[in-house]
């Protein structure tokens, strides 16, 4: 375990390998430790972009190897980790505000936020084309308002999106905080 503060180059060189940020990650959803097992796997999963449970016997190996002989090792000697490697047990040390810029936040994130934006995309050129084509009671004096407020949904899409992949925004009472 290193006994200095890391350095930002010691941070970006740490940080540089995603395997390494992922397995960071993961300790820290299981709130700061967790066997081997299920980090190779949630790790494997993610580079797979596939779930725990179809992760293939292969996948899993590879990810296995790596994190055991070269990724905690490397975390462990920056005092990153406290690695066991004969009761595979993985500890992340207390020092996690640290390198927090460093990881990638929006592992795990299950909302698919492309598809929001193409269904907004779709919605606004469906109602611009029967404003176009005058269909029932939309005119073309609806474009205006329609354009306005496809461009609200828009934004409402982005801010949402932010605030989602923002772990230290939390919204209380309609207001971001913090």
């Amino acid at each position: 375990m290193s006994e200095h503060e890391l350095t930002q180059a010691e941070l970006f060189d740490v940080f540089s390998n995603a395997r390494r940020r992922r397995a960071v990650q993961y300790l820290k959803q299981c709130g700061g430790g967790c066997d081997l097992a299920p980090l190779v796997e949630q790790v494997a999963a993610w580079e797979n972009d596939t779930e725990p449970d179809e992760v293939t016997r292969t996948q899993r190996r590879r990810v296995y190897i790596s994190l055991y002989q070269t990724h905690l090792p490397m975390l462990e000697d920056h005092g990153i980790v406290n690695w066991d490697p004969d009761g595979h047990r993985i500890e992340l040390l207390p020092s996690d505000d640290v390198f927090e810029p460093y990881l990638d936040r929006h592992l795990g994130s299950d909302r698919a936020w492309y598809r929001l934006y193409a269904a907004a995309t779709v919605a606004g050129v469906v109602f611009f084309a029967v404003a176009w084509l005058a269909v029932g009671p939309v005119t073309a004096a609806a474009a205006p308002v329609i354009g306005l407020a496809l461009c609200l949904v828009i934004l409402a899409l982005s801010i949402a999106q932010h605030v989602s992949r923002r772990p230290d925004l939390q919204l209380t009472s309609g207001t971001a905080g913090r």
